[in-house]
């Protein structure tokens, strides 16, 4: 097992961990759901498929396990001190997106039905603190929509077995609809002129070719560009030295429709031409 990827996805009840597990299987990992975190040492002893079959291991856990706070730490320290490396994916949300998405769902939250809802979101979020202060990675997908949580799984579960190249993802987005809370590197670009102001743009929105020229055909947009893209150059490699293997670049204007959009478009298509593999989304263009 020990040459295989082995994910564990916790966190939150409602943050999305059927999502993240459904695109693990989809790169082809050997997936199980709400596994007992004390049966977790006598699986990887099993003789599952060499790693030239299955991508890996993905395992979700999380409270609806009776004794999972109580067993999951000695649990996880017995397996590392094995050699048997593994990643912990915690996932979260908003409390108003929590509350949002049980209502819409019709589930119950899986602690007492005793409390009120908000209630155990609130008990379940102090419960989970150690287990996410000790997370390798921390997701917060009050933003995202199933898909786009699924294609940012995704990249995470297609990392190659080596030292891998890191992947970028570059994300356009809204001041007015909050800062996204993964991003690694932000980028304010509201001092670009503003097609929301010229009556016959305003309707379009940055993927629109008129709205792009109006943006990147700006001599100030060419500078800032330029000057950008030499810094991300001189970065990039200084974060993969560090083993990092995920890099988000958010892009922000005010609404997140116009100049944010063809300015991360720019930057996704610079690293795609540089053979740098890399994502993209426009996270507020729809609003």
């Amino acid at each position: 097992m020990k040459d295989l990827k082995i994910f564990i996805i916790t966190g939150l009840s409602g943050s999305g961990k059927s999502t993240a597990i459904a695109a693990f299987e989809d790169a082809g990992f050997y997936c199980v759901d709400n596994m007992p975190v004390a049966l977790l040492p006598k699986f990887l002893k099993l003789p599952i498929k060499s790693s030239d079959e299955i991508a890996g291991l993905a395992f979700v856990m999380d409270l609806r396990e009776k004794g999972f706070l109580s067993k999951y730490k000695s649990v996880f320290d017995s397996i590392r001190q094995t050699g048997c490396y593994f990643e912990i994916l915690f996932l979260e949300a908003d409390e108003e997106i929590l509350l949002q998405r049980f209502s819409q769902t019709r589930r119950h939250h899986p602690l007492s039905h005793s409390n009120t809802l908000i209630e155990n979101i609130r008990i379940e979020k102090e419960q989970l603190k150690d287990l996410k202060t000790c997370a390798d990675r921390i997701i917060n997908t009050s933003r995202y929509n199933v898909h786009e949580l699924k294609s940012i799984i995704s990249d995470i579960a297609h990392k190659s077995k080596s030292i891998s190249p890191m992947r970028m993802h570059v994300l356009s987005f809204g001041y007015k609809f909050g800062i996204p809370i993964d991003a690694d590197l932000l980028m304010d670009v509201r001092f670009l002129a503003n097609p929301y102001f010229k009556p016959e743009l305003r309707d379009l929105d940055g993927e629109n070719e008129k709205v792009r020229n109006f943006v990147l055909k700006n001599r100030k947009t060419k500078t800032f560009l330029k000057k950008y893209i030499d810094l991300l150059d001189y970065l990039i490699p200084l974060y993969e030295k560090e083993g990092k293997a995920y890099l988000t670049i958010a892009v922000g204007c005010t609404g997140g429709r116009h100049r944010s959009v063809p300015i991360a478009r720019t930057i996704f298509e610079y690293f795609k031409k540089s053979g740098i593999q890399a994502g993209i989304s426009h996270r507020d263009i729809g609003r």
